[in-house]
């Protein structure tokens, strides 16, 4: 057996941070109230965490890219019967990133316009009608659930491939390192340069800055009370 470069490091800060984030926002939300302005705020750091994989999954490293892993039905067939062999995400497990990466994102998106009816509104609740963003609120409810779900599927796949197949996932994605048979041909990743790092750092910074409506003329003042007559 022989230690091989797998992961890169950004690919490994972005799926840390997108799992602490989650659990953050799932936490703050359930709970409401004051930590609903924090719901808030984790959903842009979710939303430039998303934007920055997006960019990433376009320049990282060769594994990183979603080029390399995201493959037809013919692969996941070829999987599926054992025919299939490879360092990065296997077919199945690229269907799971592409998953959580659109629902989150679409679940982030949502929370953007929504709003709770009480003290809450999401950064870009104002460019939208009320009834509009009742109904993206309702539709990022509905979807806790369906990330929920997926994230238990994830967690799931996580733990057969460690009790069944023996076959470690979560310390390939702490090290970047995978251990394979001496006798499997291997290349070191490419790509994901300084070059390409910046440029995937500067769409989930613009992300995190659009979400965040910073961008919005500020509200204009309130009309002056009418002096009393007397």
């Amino acid at each position: 057996m022989r230690s091989v470069r797998v992961w890169d490091l950004p690919l490994r800060v972005f799926h840390w941070l997108l799992a602490a984030a989650v659990a953050g926002a799932v936490v703050s939300g359930q709970i409401g109230g004051n930590l609903m302005v924090w719901h808030g705020r984790i959903g842009i750091l979710i939303a430039g965490l998303v934007g920055f994989r997006l960019a990433w999954g376009l320049v990282g490293s060769t594994h990183a890219r979603f080029a390399s892993f995201v493959r037809g039905p013919g692969a996941i067939r070829a999987y599926l019967r054992g025919g299939w062999h490879g360092l990065g995400h296997n077919p199945l497990g690229a269907l799971s990133v592409l998953g959580l990466i659109g629902v989150i994102g679409l679940q982030t998106a949502g929370g953007l316009f929504g709003n709770d009816d009480i003290a809450f509104q999401g950064p870009l609740y104002n460019l939208v009608s009320k009834e509009t963003s009742d109904w993206l609120t309702g539709l990022h409810r509905k979807g806790f659930w369906l990330v929920g779900l997926l994230v238990a599927l994830h967690l799931a796949a996580i733990a057969f491939y460690t009790r069944v197949k023996k076959e470690s996932l979560v310390g390939p994605m702490l090290t970047g390192h995978k251990r394979v048979e001496s006798d499997v041909p291997v290349r070191d990743p490419t790509g994901g340069g300084p070059l390409a790092l910046f440029f995937a750092l500067a769409i989930g910074l613009g992300t995190a800055w659009l979400a965040s409506g910073a961008w919005q003329p500020p509200p204009p003042p309130p009309t002056p009370a009418a002096a009393p007559a007397w």
